[in-house]
């Protein structure tokens, strides 16, 4: 059997297709980028068949750049944006509404009303997350209340529904198969983490059958095989995992106490605490970070609503930099003297605050702040917004390693060296870039190339990571004492409550 292993990496903005060979060296690249979709403020759709066109364009454009064949493809791996939902007939495969994105802020208000009954407290203890719009169970009862006889025909098994994964391995089987894994299951607000179930009260609180739900397996797992008339040879699935779930394993984050970072759109910082699903007392989530052989192992998560994006805002919407990589040498050129503070909360503000009615604000504005002083706000809004989240990490996380934490990181946003520097100083801990930074799809092709028996166990993947370059703090504790200060009365002065 060929070692070759092929990670389908479906994302916010585009979907990308990667083949790694059996050193687990990325050979071949397909990406293609989709439509987004923007009804009303605060909306953010995609449509599930440019999606689906995007994944199987960019599969044929990998085997094609790696001059190989379905057939000498092992195993594939998947990894998704994971709270974006999809409701689709089960007879024909055919969405009932577009994909409602994780970024979507339309359920806010039935997340306040659940709040105001009292509910968050259940959904917590059960899921581990809060009650945000963020999450897709409030989604999917917007699709079944908004789309016509929808709730209807689903009690009645006609309508199928599934994170962007479920979709695509229903449509990749011809519709054999309808599941999932344990890590997207678990962004959903209906699943019980400790059970490992969907949760039947959580189902009845937003009126959701059970009918509608994928099977819950594994992160590798057997998942199904792909129709032979997509690729020319069926192909098994056997790994799947949410993107930031993945993103921990490609950084082979199996120890208990071993932190990664991903800046990309948002940043989301998970902290792998093992077989124990510490609830959080500081807003933060608890999650799955995989499981494995029927074993779960639990994480804290942050997540950090814009990173990556407000670097484009700088780009496209004050058009002060051509593109994302000149942020780091314009911010470079900032007046020292200068404090601003950008508070990025363009769609409210993520853990530890959760606001979803704040809205981005700058702050120590002057006469002389001009595009540099800007993009220095812009990047040193993220190296915060990552501190808040390890702050709040160590405070639940009661544990010596917790105190000599080294971050590991990926992302579009760390090949800039100025970034990295600037949020190792802020975290006063060092930032670790490693030379593999594909990280999230490697994560998903090791689920498959381990499943398929053609890659290394977990303990020899991981004596594979390789370090690029490491990140020390080098900022005086005075100054950084002083500049997180700045940033939290900024904070404070942007929530919409105080």
């Amino acid at each position: 059997m060929s070692g070759y292993i092929l990670a389908i990496d479906q994302g916010t903005t585009s979907s990308r297709s990667i083949v790694f060979d059996r050193a687990m060296k990325a050979v071949a690249t397909g990406q293609k980028e989709f439509p987004q979709h923007f009804p009303k403020s605060g909306w953010v759709e995609h449509d599930p068949e440019d999606i689906w066109d995007s994944v199987v364009s960019t599969v044929h454009d990998a085997l094609e750049e790696a001059a190989l064949t379905a057939g000498d493809i092992a195993a594939i791996g998947i990894t998704n944006q994971r709270e974006t939902i999809v409701v689709w007939e089960r007879d024909t495969g055919k969405p009932i509404h577009r994909a409602i994105v994780w970024q979507d802020r339309r359920t806010a208000p039935l997340c306040e009303t659940l709040k105001k009954k009292g509910m968050e407290e259940t959904f917590t203890a059960k899921t581990g997350l809060l009650l945000d719009p963020y999450f897709s169970g409030t989604k999917l009862s917007w699709i079944l209340d908004h789309v016509e006889g929808a709730r209807e025909r689903a009690r009645n098994g006609e309508l199928l529904a599934g994170t962007i994964d479920t979709f695509l391995i229903w449509r990749l089987t011809g519709g054999r198969a309808h599941v999932t894994d344990a890590t997207n299951a678990s962004r959903t607000l209906l699943f019980n983490i400790e059970t490992n179930c969907w949760d039947d009260e959580l189902l009845e609180i937003l009126d959701v059958p059970k009918a509608l739900l994928p099977e819950v397996k594994d992160s590798a797992d057997d998942f199904g095989v792909t129709e032979k008339s997509l690729f020319g040879a069926e192909i098994p699935i056997l790994g799947v995992a949410g993107d930031q779930q993945a993103a921990v394993i490609g950084q082979a984050c199996f120890e208990p106490g071993m932190l990664k970072a991903t800046y990309g759109t948002g940043c989301f910082a998970v902290l792998n605490t093992g077989e124990t699903m510490v609830a959080s007392k500081n807003r933060l989530l608890t999650t799955i970070a995989y499981r494995l052989n029927g074993k779960t192992t639990y994480a804290l998560e942050g997540s950090i609503f814009v990173a990556g994006a407000a670097v484009q805002w700088l780009r496209d919407g004050l058009k002060v930099i051509d593109q994302a990589a000149d942020s780091g040498a314009l911010a470079a050129e900032a007046d020292p003297t200068q404090n601003l503070y950008l508070v990025p909360a363009f769609v409210g503000l993520g853990a530890p605050y959760w606001d979803a009615e704040a809205r981005g604000a700058i702050y120590g504005l002057t006469r002389n702040s001009g595009p540099a002083e800007f993009a220095r706000a812009t990047l040193e809004s993220v190296a915060y917004q990552t501190r808040d989240l390890l702050d709040a990490m160590r405070k639940d996380w009661q544990d010596d390693s917790a105190e000599h934490t080294v971050l590991r990181v990926d992302g579009g946003m760390v090949a800039s060296d100025w970034t990295l520097q600037c949020i190792a100083d802020m975290l006063d801990a060092p930032v670790d870039r490693p030379t593999q930074l594909e990280t999230t799809a490697l994560g998903a092709a090791w689920l498959a190339g381990s499943r398929a028996g053609v890659w290394p166990d977990s303990e020899a993947f991981a004596k594979g990571w390789e370090l690029d370059r490491q990140f020390q703090p080098k900022m005086a504790e005075s100054e950084r004492a002083e500049k997180l200060k700045g940033w939290r009365d900024a904070v404070r002065r942007t929530l919409s409550t105080t």
